[in-house]
């Protein structure tokens, strides 16, 4: 697989890794082959080492003793509560925004919705979504916490919601929900708009799965 310029070598396998679990290829219990990642992707072991540690991290992950490093829980729950947990920290700073906006952030929410209300195309729309958070979580989240939201997005990888032809229709809702709570000085508004996004991002990435036979059926109900 031919490098990303751009991307740093880490990230670089850390996407790989995901996509090798949403993908089906690695599951439940599966080892890591450093080697084989390292060849797939033309890096050096230190980079593949770096995303395993970030991995383990994230709790993707797990290090055995004397036997390797394994693919962790992969399930519905897993899939569930990951989402559920980016949705909780995502809503800290959208509730700090609604309890005290300025009128630089709400210039520059309403730009992004713009962005967000013109892109039809999931790549444009993805883009322009990952901007509305930023300028949210840049302004009222710490290091701390930023850090903590992007660990968070472990299961979230952009080559698949790029790739979800339904994204405008199905998210704008949300965002058009949170800007508007965050202007009307509403904080429980904006953290239900968090959390709502994240419970349709975990429908969504769920029913993918089970279609792709990464996961069972879906129990009804």
């Amino acid at each position: 697989m031919p490098k990303k310029y751009g991307v740093k070598e880490k990230d670089l396998v850390v996407n790989h890794i995901v996509d090798l679990v949403l993908a089906g290829e690695l599951r439940t219990g599966d080892r890591i082959n450093r080697d084989a990642i390292a060849g797939a992707l033309g890096v050096s072991r230190l980079p593949v080492q770096q995303a395993i540690d970030q991995l383990e991290q994230q709790g993707m992950l797990a290090s055995v003793y004397h036997r390797g490093v394994f693919v962790s829980r992969f399930d519905e729950a897993v899939v569930r509560e990951q989402h559920e947990l980016h949705g909780t920290l995502n809503a800290i700073p959208s509730a700090r925004a609604a309890a005290s906006p300025t009128p630089r952030v709400l210039a520059e929410l309403d730009a992004a919705l713009r962005e967000l209300r013109g892109h039809k195309a999931p790549a444009g729309f993805h883009d322009a979504a990952i901007e509305f958070r930023r300028i949210i979580v840049e302004e009222y989240a710490g290091p701390p916490l930023q850090a903590a939201i992007s660990a968070s997005r472990v299961f979230m990888p952009r080559g698949f919601w790029t790739s979800y032809v339904n994204e405008h229709e199905e998210f704008l809702p949300s965002f058009e929900a949170e800007a508007a709570a965050i202007r009307q000085r509403d904080p429980e508004a904006a953290r239900v708009a968090c959390m709502d996004r994240a419970e349709l991002q975990a429908q969504v990435v769920l029913a993918e799965l089970t279609r792709r036979g990464v996961l069972s059926e879906l129990r009804s109900g």
